[in-house]
């Protein structure tokens, strides 16, 4: 299903992050729950976006990103919590969400009989004031200006989601919220999406992007935020998130491998041989001790150099962890 959220809502109040003068969070959650029936989709979220980046909303399937998006558009009422867009507090009850936001949540849908344009042309005429000039060069931009007459009925789920892409921007809106955006595309098309990405970012636009696809996450986001259990267990840069890694990886060469080997399994480290080096995982002190504990068996290290921890080893140490850890 498709939800779209487009910029004529009403929003009230007014606030800034940190000091007078400030330039206003482009996203700020605040304290969000949302419950259906006994379970609890999302507790306590807090989620700060800066304008002109790509924020990347991760999390397994389950942790309450999809909640969290449907909340910020708009589509779900929370139980508690507050939700500013440029530093106006939005109302829930305005027909149309939020101002200056847009975006969809899970895969678009459209009318299939109908063509690319005339879907576009429907939706500019609803609610797009002077939107409907747009719908051509919208098409041109996200690579269906081939397909523009065609049905919709006849598109592939990438294609939807380029058509699901121009809709979100018919009011060209400073804030793009997009779940899952490269499904169903090919490697020219995710290519071409990115593109796209990044070029909205230089214009000073802000992306809300929830993916799967943890190297694409790697290669776009300038910040992340990652839910686990319906609550936010890291947000920020990833280079900070390596930096604050409980375990970090280790490139190791001995004067006898096969004893380090061996000596490992009494030292809590987890350690791999391959092509001829050894590679480690473990804390600062953990590798402190082993290479002590190393000197005493008479195994000389020739090398040891920390290597960078890859993003999906951090996101799954984050999301993997056992609860209440």
């Amino acid at each position: 299903m498709v939800f779209f959220c487009r910029s004529s809502a009403k929003v009230t109040g007014a606030s800034t992050v940190g000091g007078v003068g400030e330039e206003a969070a482009a996203i700020e959650v605040s304290g969000l729950r949302k419950s259906f029936g006994e379970r609890a989709a999302i507790t306590s979220v807090n989620l700060v976006v800066r304008p002109g980046t790509i924020h990347g909303l991760l999390g397994p399937n389950g942790a309450g990103k999809t909640t969290v998006l449907r909340a910020l558009l708009g589509l779900v009422r929370p139980d508690a919590g507050q939700i500013l867009v440029s530093g106006r507090v939005a109302a829930h009850s305005e027909p149309r969400a939020r101002l200056g936001v847009a975006g969809f949540v899970e895969s678009p849908a459209f009318y299939p009989t109908l063509s690319a344009v005339r879907n576009l042309e429907l939706l500019a005429d609803w609610d797009s004031a002077g939107a409907s000039n747009r719908v051509e060069d919208l098409l041109a931009e996200v690579g269906l200006a081939d397909r523009a007459r065609s049905k919709v009925r006849g598109f592939s789920t990438g294609m939807r989601q380029r058509l699901g892409l121009a809709a979100a921007l018919l009011n060209d809106p400073a804030v793009l919220v997009v779940d899952e955006p490269t499904t169903g595309l090919d490697p020219a098309g995710i290519r071409d999406l990115h593109g796209l990405l990044r070029k909205w970012r230089e214009a000073g636009k802000t992306v809300l992007l929830s993916s799967h696809d943890l190297d694409e996450v790697e290669q776009l986001c300038d910040e992340v935020t990652v839910l686990r259990t319906g609550r936010v267990v890291y947000s920020g840069s990833i280079s900070t998130l390596r930096d604050r890694a409980s375990q970090r990886m280790y490139r190791l060469r001995t004067t006898d491998d096969e004893a380090a080997v061996a000596l490992a399994d009494g030292a809590n480290v987890d350690i791999d041989g391959h092509n001829g080096q050894l590679s480690m995982s473990a804390d600062e002190e953990q590798v402190d001790r082993f290479v002590l504990r190393l000197g005493r068996a008479g195994v000389a290290v020739r090398e040891l150099q920390r290597e960078q921890l890859s993003f999906e080893s951090l996101f799954f140490q984050l999301t993997e962890e056992v609860a209440g850890e």
